[in-house]
């Protein structure tokens, strides 16, 4: 299968080696940024030729992945649509984004879909080792999900799908899940800084309880995976930790600990928690949060 990649940033890089490496033929990768695209393309077995939008014409490649950024995509198609010469299946990469972005190509008789991997990718080079194992959100098309699936099980990853009325929150779903976990260990080093400990330091210290969390959710629900204070509906504990907050934290690391706090609520409950201690704390809380307005 030859592929062609438009837009070769940290996905688009990380998908060009990773496709090689699995026997796919990279035919033309298109940058803005010409000497990233070189980096990738000397990277990739076939080496690729370099091309730029007014070569859109000269791409021949049986599939197409956009990689840009969300608010390009639709640009891109037009520009695929006015230039091609042939019927490629389409694909971009976007999590938010449904298939239908790309419909203006589908009146010129291609195939079109979404690929999305659920995988955090930092750096193309080092990205490029992040897909096996996992999950890509693919829609589209039936011949182009076809093609997707094929495209995931070569990469050693799994495809599922969900309609594309809810792409874009099963993109705020992924977000939340990555995104804004790396903003919460970030509010986790702040507290832990404040107690005189250097930032890097605070972020070695913390990540092994991170990442032996996470090992928790490998094999347990939610509910079972909490513990701590909430999960054992300490009040007491609880009451330090807010007395602490308010008088050594940020206003927005309180904020964060009262709204996850709150879920937790939730999730003791399910565990079964004491529900007269687990009342109260939810009653605390709610003060703590009027007294921050």
């Amino acid at each position: 299968m030859k592929i062609s990649i438009i837009g070769v940033g940290k996905l688009g890089g990380a998908l060009a080696v990773a496709l090689s490496m699995k026997g796919f033929e990279i035919e033309n990768l298109l940058a803005r940024n010409s000497e990233n695209a070189k980096k990738i393309a000397e990277l990739v077995e076939s080496k690729p030729k370099i091309i730029f939008e007014n070569e859109f014409a000269e791409i021949s490649s049986g599939v197409i992945l956009i990689t840009t950024q969300d608010f390009e995509i639709e640009n891109v198609a037009q520009k695929l649509k006015e230039n091609l010469r042939h019927k490629p299946t389409v694909f971009h990469t976007s999590g938010s984004l449904s298939s239908d972005v790309l419909k203006n190509l589908k009146t010129i008789g291609c195939k079109v879909g979404s690929i999305h991997p659920l995988a955090s990718i930092s750096d193309a080079s080092l990205g490029a080792e992040r897909f096996a194992d996992a999950y890509f959100c693919v829609e589209g098309d039936d011949e182009a999900v076809k093609v997707a699936d094929q495209i995931v099980e070569r990469l050693g990853g799994k495809s599922f799908s969900v309609t594309a009325e809810y792409k874009t929150l099963y993109h705020a779903s992924a977000t939340v899940a990555c995104g804004h976990l790396v903003a919460l260990v970030d509010v986790a080093i702040e507290m832990l800084t404040e107690c005189g400990i250097g930032e890097a330091h605070a972020q070695k210290i913390l990540l092994p309880l991170i990442k032996s969390t996470v090992e928790n959710l490998e094999t347990q629900s939610t509910a079972q995976a909490l513990t701590g204070t909430v999960a054992r509906a300490d009040i007491k504990t609880l009451e330090n930790h807010l007395k602490t907050l308010e008088k050594n934290a940020s206003k927005e690391a309180l904020e964060v600990y009262l709204q996850l706090a709150a879920r937790s609520v939730h999730l003791a409950e399910r565990q079964g928690a004491n529900a007269l201690n687990l009342e109260k704390i939810r009653g605390k809380l709610l003060l703590a949060k009027n007294n921050l307005k």
